[in-house]
């Protein structure tokens, strides 16, 4: 067998083909001997970059220009999106005339950089919501089962209690249930695979990029396309909700229609399937001290209301006929004025990025859309007070009866009535029955949190409108004067931060009203306004000195 061919073989120069290499030209990339580096330079000495052959690949491996055989491409030509050589950027030709050219080895080192950051993204972050996901439908199908069996047995039941000459109903709903179930059951499988093919090609794509950082050939460099943006726009994370059964009296005549209904199979799936971005948020934890990021004076004495309109841009009102807008430098970008005469209430931002404001005065809530006003709610017997606008698009506003001895919060969808929250399981009222400021926000879990002056309360419901807790600050974090809550908001976490003016602070609480600490630094003074922007910086509204302050606390 040649040697020069074996793989056994040890490496061999590429001018002779017999002696072993013993040096490396990085410029033309060619194995040589001792006795055969004069022979490859004599050409043009200059440009040839000798190196001992364990330091082979050292410098780049440039592509060949297709225009210039004898020179390597050097530049990257904007207009064109190809490599060029040097010749190609100083010879005036039409093909690169008065082109835009950037240095290759500068792109390559940047797109280089780049490797680490995507690998780390696809480990830390991609790659572990892929499989959370995959876990948590894996487990919803392990549940099925069982949740059925529940949901049956409750079927049974209550067809037990009825006569005999039922049964052929009940088991006309056992049918209904069991196909649902397979719909059910299709829709998670049918999720899973497609998580687990993507999960698939997060794992090709984390070998590809680990082979290209090892690599040093730039025309594979710069054919690289990240796909780490296809990965963050996956399909949105599915919510199956299990059907609800409603039984009904008993009624001889109609029997199917008596015992009850099935409410047909639903699911859901997370809004604009964000769920990197969750996955990202939720690993944002406390700062050890919150810090000022910029202050903004409004000019208003008895500032109310803040909302963010984007993380740079914001609306305030006060109790003027003005609200204005402001950049986080303090810019005045714009004023719009209420209809009446009177203070606008509160103020929300609409996902199209359009003002809502409540106006107690008129009785309504009013929309300014292309900077013309259009009343949305008009009210009898009511008046609005606080609102805010849900992650559906709903509207929710609390409001009070004009005799002053009812409260409640309604949810709207347009101006539609969809649900009325006023009283809990016992009857008794949630709110104090009081005309006082209610302010109000939907937590990610979609509970409504309502901040009651008068109650010295948070309270909290789910989004069916059922009492979840109540927070009154009574613990060893009590602060010198009694908890008055005014301003309230939620953060990515699901965190429910409300403004305390009273001791001049920000308690944040989990989703279940537990206490985990204060913002009381910053010289907060009579904070009252507060919301969140999308990378969780809380902006709040001061009362008496106009000011609004953007605050960071997550890292």
């Amino acid at each position: 067998m040649d040697p020069r061919h074996s793989a056994q073989d040890v490496v061999r120069c590429d001018l002779c083909e017999a002696a072993i290499v013993q040096m490396y030209c990085d410029f033309c990339h060619v194995n040589l001997c001792f006795v055969c580096i004069g022979k490859h330079i004599a050409d043009d000495y200059d440009k040839h970059i000798v190196v001992p052959y364990t330091k082979r690949k050292s410098t780049l491996i440039y592509p060949k220009c297709s225009t210039h055989q004898n020179k390597v491409c050097e530049f990257h030509c904007k207009e064109c999106d190809m490599s060029v050589c040097s010749l190609c950027t100083t010879i005036s030709t039409d093909k690169h005339k008065g082109h835009t050219f950037s240095i290759l080895s500068e792109i390559y080192n940047k797109i280089k950089a780049d490797f680490t950051k995507h690998s780390e993204e696809i480990e830390n972050i991609i790659s572990p919501t892929y499989e959370e996901m995959a876990t948590d439908v894996e487990t919803q199908i392990t549940k099925l089962d069982g949740e059925y069996v529940k949901f049956t047995t409750v079927i049974t039941k209550h067809g037990e209690e009825w006569h005999k000459e039922i049964d052929t109903v009940i088991n006309k709903m056992k049918n209904k249930i069991e196909e649902m179930k397979i719909k059910h059951l299709g829709i998670l499988k049918k999720h899973l695979d497609e998580i687990k093919q993507i999960q698939s090609l997060i794992e090709q794509s984390l070998i590809t990029l680990k082979k290209m950082e090892e690599s040093n050939e730039v025309s594979v460099t710069m054919e690289y396309r990240s796909k780490n943006e296809d990965f963050r726009n996956f399909s949105p994370k599915v919510r199956v909700s299990l059907p609800t059964f409603s039984p009904n009296t008993i009624d001889s005549e109609q029997i199917y229609k008596s015992l009850g209904s099935l409410i047909p199979l639903s699911f859901t799936t997370d809004k604009n399937g964000d769920i990197l971005k969750k996955a990202e948020t939720s690993l944002k934890e406390h700062m050890d001290e919150p810090e000022l990021v910029a202050t903004i004076n409004t000019g208003y004495e008895n500032l109310h209301s803040v909302t963010c309109l984007s993380e740079e841009e914001f609306w305030t009102s006060a109790e003027v006929e003005d609200m204005k807008c402001f950049n986080v430098q303090g810019t005045l970008i714009n004023t719009m004025k209420t209809e009446s005469w009177g203070c606008s209430h509160d103020i929300a931002v609409t996902s199209d990025g359009d003002l809502v404001y409540s106006d107690g005065r008129t009785m309504t809530v009013n929309k300014v859309k292309s900077g013309q006003t259009e009343e949305m709610i008009r009210l009898q017997d009511w008046r609005p007070s606080e609102i805010c606008v849900t992650s559906s698009g709903d509207l929710l506003v609390t409001m009070y009866s004009d005799d002053e001895m009812q409260s409640k919060v309604v949810r709207y969808s347009g101006s539609t009535e969809k649900q009325t929250i006023q009283y809990d399981d016992e009857g008794k009222p949630l709110y104090s029955e009081n005309t006082s400021v209610k302010y109000i926000s939907e937590n990610r879990n979609l509970d409504i949190c309502v901040a009651d002056v008068v109650a010295k309360a948070v309270v909290v419901v789910n989004q069916a409108g059922k009492l979840r807790f109540r927070y009154t600050c009574q613990s060893s974090t009590t602060k010198n004067k009694p908890f008055l809550p005014y301003g309230i908001t939620t953060d990515s976490r699901s965190q429910i931060l409300t403004a305390d003016p009273k001791n001049h602070c920000i308690h944040i609480l989990d989703q279940n009203g537990q206490f985990l600490r204060y913002i009381d630094n910053c010289d907060l003074k009579d904070p009252l306004g507060l919301c969140v922007d999308k990378s969780d910086n809380l902006f709040v509204a001061e009362h008496r000195s106009g000011n609004v302050k953007k605050i960071k606390y997550l890292q």
